[in-house]
């Protein structure tokens, strides 16, 4: 009974359907709990042995990720995109279960990063400045659609301002549309006044983490894109070189090759035929992307040694846009390095030797 368990789990909100397996991939046990902590730590507390735990990322991943790691062995949250088993054949809350524990006996799950606890705070203080920041552009975007579908001139952000609101609500007619506007405009100032606030908590709580003051240093990075890299990432040593970093971000090369070796006149040659590129990688962060390339594109304008080695790249004759590619790829790498090595910048990371 103190062998190695291997268990999967098809959790939904109400129930939670766990399957067993034994290293030998034995079935010992199914079972239907309730979605609630103390059923859920009953169980465990049942079971003897090694026990490794896997269940698909979903809303209540992290709850779970929290609540299990101290009493098992090993947790593998994995990516739900990458398990192409649980979509053949037929499909149920117990075959989907064991089907997990069965892929996560042999180690075929792509596992998803969950961080520690200490980094919680400042995490959710960037989903929340995110989130707020897309109810504002998308309000906004509301009031912009609303005074074209009138006719109503207004370009830039004049249309915002209290001064100018009471103009254009007078050009509505419709009394519904009218009042339709004028609750657009104070959802508009309740949502003003947040990113301030969630700014100001998100900058007292990055002052915790020794990297911060390392990656404030980075020209063009300052402590806001400090916080959002340490928010996002968490911790460097996720990657162990710098092109993992890369495909994470968004911004690894993706390339298809086929038939690359063939017989030459008699010994076994690899083809010289070149490597087909496909683009960047798809499956990423997009956030981290965002910052990257948004911090290249400011680096590229503004004067510092970035600005110098992305002029250097196009007097090479790279084309603009691969240039800012590069630039981003670059700052990428720097991070890393200082992040994980805990040393500040330097000139000379910009070498092309170390691109």
């Amino acid at each position: 009974m103190d062998s190695i368990k291997y268990i999967g789990r098809e959790v939904h909100k109400d129930a939670i359907v766990i399957a067993v397996l034994k290293d030998n991939g034995k079935l010992v046990m199914e079972s239907i709990i309730e979605t609630k902590a103390s059923t859920i730590l009953q169980l465990i507390q049942g079971l003897r042995g090694e026990l490794y735990l896997s269940f698909e990322e979903g809303t209540g991943a992290a709850w779970l990720y929290d609540l299990r790691k101290p009493q098992v062995t090993k947790v593998v949250v994995c990516n739900p995109r990458k398990n192409a088993l649980l979509q053949a054949g037929s499909k149920s809350d117990k075959l989907d279960a064991r089907k997990l524990a069965e892929l996560l006996r042999g180690g075929h799950l792509r596992p998803v990063y969950h961080g520690e606890n200490g980094l919680c705070t400042l995490k959710e203080l960037a989903r929340s400045y995110r989130t707020i920041s897309q109810d504002l552009t998308r309000v906004m975007n509301r009031l912009k659609a609303l005074d074209r579908s009138w006719a109503i001139p207004g370009a830039g952000t004049s249309v915002y301002s209290p001064r100018q609101r009471a103009g254009g609500l007078n050009k509505i007619r419709e009394a519904g549309v009218r009042r339709r506007a004028e609750f657009f405009y104070q959802e508009l100032d309740g949502l003003r006044t947040l990113p301030r606030a969630v700014r100001r908590d998100r900058l007292q709580q990055s002052r915790k983490p020794c990297a911060t003051k390392l990656l404030g240093e980075i020209p063009s990075s300052g402590p806001l894109r400090a916080a959002r890299t340490i928010a996002l990432i968490q911790t460097p040593h996720r990657f162990r070189t710098k092109r993992q970093r890369w495909t994470y971000s968004g911004l690894g090369i993706e390339t298809h090759d086929r038939a690359e070796y063939g017989y030459v006149e008699g010994p076994l040659q690899r083809c010289q035929k070149p490597v087909q590129i496909r683009g960047l990688n798809r499956n990423h962060n997009r956030d981290l992307k965002n910052l990257f390339q948004g911090t290249a594109i400011w680096a590229s304008g503004n004067p510092g040694p970035f600005q110098d080695f992305y002029a250097g790249l196009l007097g090479k004759g790279m084309k603009p846009e691969m240039a800012r590619l590069t630039l981003a790829r670059k700052i990428a790498a720097i991070t890393l390095r200082v992040w994980k090595r805990g040393e500040g910048f330097d000139v000379k990371h910009l070498k092309p030797q170390t691109a």
